[in-house]
């Protein structure tokens, strides 16, 4: 039974990739994985996509730089989206606080 869930939901992301889609079904079909975006719709403040066209993902970013590279051609614009969240690796703190020990 898990091979006809698995085989299903890569059919799903097959169906998908090369749609339009919002970034929030983005989220769902790629959890955790950075997605090269072909023709972004930015919000206003032109940082945040709001909807565009999968063009490859993967786990790995240099992979997604490196195969859709040769992808990208068909589009006039492009960016590259983690869809995870990042877990801060350092104690980041402003220029004048102390790290009390």
């Amino acid at each position: 039974m898990k091979d006809k869930n698995r085989n299903f939901v890569a059919n799903i992301k097959i169906i998908k990739m090369g749609q339009l889609l919002n970034i929030s079904d983005i989220k769902k079909l790629y959890p955790s994985e950075w997605v090269l975006v072909g023709n972004p719709i930015m919000d206003d403040s032109k940082i945040d996509v709001i909807s565009g066209i999968p063009i490859y993902h993967s786990k790995d970013k240099k992979e997604v730089c490196y195969i859709g590279r040769d992808k990208t051609s068909a589009f006039d614009k492009i960016t590259l989206i983690f869809t995870g969240t990042f877990k801060p690796t350092r104690k980041i703190t402003g220029i004048f606080n102390r790290i009390k020990e």
